[in-house]
């Protein structure tokens, strides 16, 4: 089974709000998800961006690819936690 780390689409029409998911590429955007390992707020004022990094760890290290827009968020993710620590 391919797994894809990726968004699935919440929220309200013009709202939206985004879980960030595992899934099988055969799933649907807003379908069957593995598990849920953080989710995506574009709304706010910076973007609010919750992600486990490890447990995206995991998944990448047993053979899930991202998205291109989960790979950019998960770099935001680890510049923000690298940032939180070194204060």
């Amino acid at each position: 089974m391919a797994v894809r780390v990726r968004l699935s689409r919440k929220g309200a029409k013009k709202r939206p709000f985004y879980r960030i998911v595992v899934t099988d590429v055969r799933s649907p955007r807003d379908g069957r998800f593995i598990e849920s390992i953080g989710h995506y707020d574009p709304l706010k004022d910076p973007g609010e961006i919750k992600l486990d990094l490890g447990r995206l760890d995991y998944w990448l290290e047993n053979g899930a690819k991202t998205s291109r827009t989960v790979t950019a968020l998960a770099k935001r993710a680890r510049e923000e936690a690298v940032a939180v620590a070194g204060q």
